[in-house]
């Protein structure tokens, strides 16, 4: 049994997606569990909605750095009514992301710093989107007692530092189909093979990152596989174990296991 740990089913990118299709095919590939992300409120309802009608879904609800301008107090509270359902196990998609500044940073940081605050009010671990932020990323993270209720370091790019900082924070450490380009990502792979086991996860971040061999195509969860393959092969392990771990994993996190 394995799980996306962060996918995007909803949303600008996926509006002529069949949903059902992809979570069909995701199922045929042993892909039992997706967590569904929303990157800003009309787009988490609609997560939220798909996670009602679908009992491998769970969602991940927040507002994403690029929207973070759209963040005020109606915002908040209209989020905060979203992650009282029992189906959002995460806060999220928020953090930072320094390389397109899409936002303004200071509205980036009230934003990320306001979803943690939310995060532990709800007692819900965070989704940590981080981009050319990490120290900015880890030192808010700390500054703001995210290790509360920890959560995950989505599609991993940094190091092998930043990884053992953001564990020490209680964080699990997510890696994408970005792990399976191996001219590209050696930093990566060097952090995927030396990660302890049980902080350990697996996503696609569809439709964005498709692994290899679908590099250069739209991504959909059943592509998961892929990336589980290529971390099993770097931990010089079964790749059935790391399906395992992953359940449980994600079952230690949130307490949702498919």
């Amino acid at each position: 049994m394995l799980l996306d740990a962060h996918c995007h089913l909803t949303g600008n990118h996926q509006k002529d997606v069949d949903a059902e299709a992809v979570l069909r095919r995701a199922r045929l590939a042993d892909v039992h569990g997706v967590i569904a992300v929303g990157t800003d409120l009309e787009d988490s309802r609609n997560v939220l909605k798909l996670a009602e009608s679908h009992d491998n879904i769970r969602a991940s609800l927040g507002v994403h750095p690029h929207d973070a301008g759209q963040w005020n107090v109606g915002t908040e509270q209209a989020l905060t009514d979203l992650l009282r359902s029992p189906l959002a196990l995460f806060v999220g998609e928020t953090g930072l992301d320094w390389h397109y500044d899409l936002s303004p940073r200071d509205q980036q940081e009230q934003a990320f710093r306001s979803q943690i605050r939310l995060a532990k009010k709800l007692n819900k671990p965070l989704m940590v989107h981080t981009r050319s932020a990490p120290d900015a990323t880890l030192r808010i993270l700390e500054e703001e007692n995210a290790s509360q209720v920890g959560g995950i370091i989505h599609c991993f790019t940094e190091n092998p530092a930043f990884a053992k900082k953001a564990i020490e924070l209680n964080f699990y450490i997510s890696f994408s189909g970005i792990l399976t380009f191996p001219k590209k990502c050696e930093t990566i792979r060097e952090t995927a093979a030396c990660v302890p086991e049980d902080r350990i996860l697996v996503e696609t971040d569809s439709p964005f990152l498709a692994p290899i061999p679908y590099r250069g195509k739209p991504c959909e969860p059943a592509f998961v596989i892929h990336t589980a393959k290529c971390l099993a092969e770097l931990r010089r392990c079964d790749v059935k174990h790391i399906h395992c771990v992953i359940a449980n994993n994600m079952e230690t996190l949130c307490g949702w296991r498919p």
